[in-house]
């Protein structure tokens, strides 16, 4: 791997990586193991969409991560889990062990007649059997499609129909603080309107005496209990599908974003190394859940490729108090922590001396991955977790560029608040304007798009390719429009803005506005309802919904407002549930029927005054109605 040394050495690697990409991303990928060397490091156009990385190269992803690392590692640590009760025995697995249990588990799914192409759709706690089971999934040449288990059963339901997954790998259920929650009866419910599902898998995690169906579930145990700990892996080539991850867009259901096997090795590996500083026996510490892609990239792949020892906390950061976070750091002596601004932001609201009673002193580099982070977050973080020592990698990338793309690349390079820096080699960002061009003075604002391929980047949209170039490919012709507002400093540095398009980022989390409408308005009270995000304390933009219902409608206004929060727990899970919610006589409408967004989204920032021409509405009576009942 090559990793940078050094700010100079990022200058001739930048420099290297844009003149000549093909030479710079072929030695990158020397660096692995192939089954066979590929025949074309790249073949792309934007146009329509078609990009291509080590083309004709065979390999399978978990030779890289786990057997290559056998001889020399074997008896290394990869995961050490934490669990959700702090007096409950953590457990430690070696590379060896894991390469034994993905290999049971590999086994135990072909005996399902699970084989190479098929969708595996995992919904799972954070336990290190959800980690196994990936990799489970990546060696035998099956796509894995996680859903985060907060989400609910319908959206597991549309998830599982729209990958038409052959097997679903689950929990009874899960530990979260003081709760347990319930997984199998959410599957149970969804597979009530799913056909394609041949068996669910079931781990036993919080000994509920789930129901089982006969001929249809298995247990966990059972599955992989007399398999072989070795299992040939399936050979893949490049640019086979590694993973499906839905992700919220501006329109629609969610879209099935598909990554390879190559290009998102090379990357995740990469990015991993250099981002983070990696070095061998460091324990790095990623917070996020292995249903979002900073879980899959930087939980699963990068690290295991690397050959790292990784924390995986199965708990919340608020129990049993505000402290586990640095409780943990201290026990394992972490020296990379990755985490989002929301939790850092709830956290600060702590008492300090929740902090100041751990030891932090191993920590070497902090991140922050997710969604943009506010200055008053950046400070106390570097701060009070940093000790004014540690670098704050202020990470900015997506679902769709499957890892890293501008951040701060430990204590190498320059770090500003609130900036996530520069671009990692071979990433090639630019600012348009309104009208496409590109702009080239500091500090204005523009779109921020991408001119060249990366190895990691998406491939399509699952079952959609058109949706993939409509999204991504066609705002501005010849770019990869990210779909952020971004600005560029003096030196270079970029600092994201923050969504152009009617995606809400709640917490790190991607939901679309129509996504959050189209739940509210299956509710029986609901006609019509505009949704749009507001900045908030905590998860950094909060969802408000304004909800037109009868006017005729005699229930009280508490009633509707916890029915529609209802609709929308069970449409998409409580991660998505608005902070606010406003009952309307009306929506400000244009004369052709479009609503008019701007003017919602500004009284739910509370700017209630100045909004712009509103000549063109139906009835501007209504904006008037609707900022009187906002206070």
């Amino acid at each position: 791997m090559l990793k940078i040394k050094n700010f100079k050495d990022y200058q001739n690697q930048y420099e290297k990586s844009v003149s000549n990409p093909e030479d710079f991303w072929d030695t990158i990928a020397n660096t692995f193991d192939w089954e066979k060397k590929w025949d074309e490091t790249l073949n792309w156009q934007f146009d329509n969409f078609n990009v291509e990385w080590f083309k004709g190269g065979k390999l399978n992803i978990t030779v890289n991560m786990l057997d290559r690392h056998l001889k020399n590692d074997g008896d290394k640590v990869a995961f050490i889990w934490e669990p959700n009760e702090p007096n409950e025995k953590s457990k430690s697995i070696t590379y060896k062990q894991l390469y034994e249990e993905v290999c049971k588990m590999s086994n135990g799914l072909r005996s399902l007649g699970v084989k190479k192409g098929d969708r595996v759709c995992i919904y799972m706690p954070m336990v290190l059997e959800s980690i196994i089971s990936i990799i489970a999934c990546a060696r035998i040449g099956a796509v894995h499609s996680i859903v985060f288990a907060g989400f609910s059963s319908q959206a597991l339901a549309d998830r599982i129909i729209d990958a038409q997954a052959k097997v679903i790998i689950t929990a009874d259920g899960l530990n979260r603080g003081p709760k347990k929650v319930d997984l199998k009866s959410m599957v149970d419910e969804a597979l009530i309107t799913c056909n394609s599902i041949d068996n669910v898998v079931v781990l036993n995690c919080i000994n509920s005496n789930c129901k089982m169906q006969s001929g249809r579930d298995i247990d966990y145990a059972q599955l992989i209990g007399n398999q072989p700990t070795t299992a040939e892996p399936e050979i893949m080539d490049s640019e086979d599908l590694l993973f499906i991850l839905y992700t919220s867009g501006s329109t629609g259901k969610p879209k099935g974003i598909v990554h390879t096997c190559g290009g998102y090795m090379v990357y995740t590996a990469y990015s991993f190394q250099n981002v983070f500083q990696y070095n061998d026996n460091d324990i790095f510490w990623c917070t996020a859940d292995i249903g979002w892609i900073t879980g899959h990239s930087y939980i699963v792949y990068g690290p295991l490729l690397a050959g790292a020892t990784s924390v995986v906390f199965e708990g919340v950061p608020t129990y049993p108090d505000a402290g586990r976070f640095w409780e943990i750091c201290e026990k394992y002596k972490v020296n990379q922590f990755y985490t989002a601004p929301t939790a850092i932001r709830s956290l600060m609201c702590e008492n300090i001396e929740l902090v100041n009673k751990h030891d932090l002193s191993n920590l070497k580099v902090i991140g922050s991955v997710g969604e943009p982070i506010n200055d008053e977050a950046w400070q106390w973080y570097f701060k009070h977790i940093g000790k004014n020592n540690c670098p704050v990698v202020d990470t900015w990338w997506q679902t769709e560029t499957g890892g890293i793309m501008l951040a701060g690349l430990g204590n190498l390079s320059p770090m500003k608040a609130t900036y996530a820096g520069l671009p990692l080699p071979g990433i090639q960002p630019l600012l348009l304007n309104n009208d496409g061009n590109e702009i080239t003075s500091p500090n204005e604002e523009g779109y921020l798009c991408m001119k060249f391929p990366w190895p990691s980047m998406l491939r399509t949209t699952f079952g959609n390719h058109q949706r993939c170039v409509n999204t991504y490919f066609s705002n501005y012709k010849g770019y990869y429009f990210t779909g952020d507002g971004a600005k560029r400093d003096e030196n270079g540095l970029y600092r994201i803005i923050g969504r152009v398009d009617d995606v809400i980022n709640v917490s790190g989390h991607r939901f679309g506005t129509a996504e959050i409408e189209d739940a509210i308005n299956t509710n029986k009270y609901a006609i019509e309802s505009a949704v749009v995000g507001f900045p908030h304390d905590i998860k950094g933009q909060g969802i408000y919904a304004y909800v037109f219902v009868d006017p005729n409608c005699s229930d009280s206004s508490e009633k509707i407002i916890e029915s529609i929060v209802r609709s929308v727990e069970s449409g998409i899970g409580k991660i998505a549930r608005p902070d606010k919610i406003q009952i309307v006589a009306g929506l400000p409408k244009t004369r052709s029927g479009k609503i008019m967004r701007r003017i919602l989204r500004k009284i739910a920032e509370g700017e209630l005054t100045n909004f712009g021409d509103t000549s063109t509405l139906l009835d501007p009576e209504i904006v008037n109605s609707i900022v009187k009942n906002s206070k």
